[in-house]
């Protein structure tokens, strides 16, 4: 089975009721008239705004759009109530706010970032990731909750069926001294560990000597899914853009593929790691 996250289930829910009204041949304005309801309840609903579903407005849409095949019905009331159910990272809502990213981390079956003057979250250690928090001007009374949180996010990659990870990173993200020698010596060590370990993470280099590349204009992750489109997230210093249309993901893979063409091999990278962790 998939690893489960409500924020997937939402999204997929979301993206089915905006085909069958389409299907149906409905605006939203006619769908929400004939249910006496307010337009913005539907659009709100097909644009993924809603955080607890309700199956009685599930059943509501389904009987409008002619919606008779008892699986399909009871498949999509069933998407409904798992929507409404909590991931782990809700009990951090204080700090995550609606834990969006992480809630679609949760299910992608492929992983892929590109990180420029960082090591990615999912490969940090605790030390790294408690410096580079410090250095970001976290308060302090928040740093341990949150380093918990990222070494928690990290357990999808020894999941049953875990993603597939394909990070690159450039080479300054792994010389800039974050928490000083020790930290970043045992910092190299474990992403040498880790693309070891597991079969599914793939570790990639981008050296210096790359020069000017396509990675310039920022870091970004491509989440993709076994049942569900793409999705872009593009990171910022105040929140992030989550990028859908197929042509956002067409333009997103075509930049990861050139930033992957300037990159290292994964086994020339793992030789690059080890002699940058020689040197500290």
């Amino acid at each position: 089975m998939p690893r489960y996250s409500p924020t997937v289930r939402r999204r997929r829910l979301s993206l089915e009721l905006r085909r069958l009204r389409e299907t149906a041949g409905l605006t939203a304005s006619q769908a929400a008239k004939q249910l006496e309801w307010d337009t913005s309840k539907i659009t709100r609903m097909e644009r993924n705004e809603w955080k607890r579903p309700n199956p009685r407005d599930i059943k509501d849409l389904l009987d409008l759009y002619k919606v008779e095949d008892g699986s399909r019905r009871e498949a999509l009331i069933e998407l409904a109530r798992q929507s409404r159910q909590k991931g782990w990272w809700a009990a951090h809502d204080d700090l995550l706010g609606n834990g969006t990213y992480i809630g679609l981390e949760a299910e992608a079956s492929v992983i892929r970032t590109f990180q420029l003057g960082v090591v990615p979250g999912l490969l940090q250690t605790s030390a790294y990731a408690e410096a580079l928090m410090r250095g970001f001007g976290t308060k302090e009374d928040v740093i341990a909750r949150r380093v918990a949180i990222r070494m928690e996010r990290q357990q999808i990659l020894s999941a049953d069926h875990p993603p597939r990870l394909w990070a690159i990173i450039d080479e300054a993200a792994l010389v800039r001294p974050v928490g000083g020698p020790k930290v970043m010596r045992e910092q190299l060590e474990h992403l040498l560990t880790v693309g070891q370990e597991h079969e599914n993470v793939h570790l990639q280099v981008l050296p210096f000597s790359a020069g000017a590349h396509a990675g310039l204009t920022g870091h970004f992750v491509l989440l993709e899914f076994p049942e569900d489109p793409p999705v872009v997230h593009v990171e910022t210093a105040t929140d992030g853009l989550y990028l859908e249309t197929r042509q956002d993901h067409q333009r997103y893979s075509l930049l990861y593929d050139h930033v992957h063409a300037s990159a290292l091999s994964v086994p020339q990278s793992r030789e690059r790691l080890k002699h940058l962790a020689t040197q500290l």
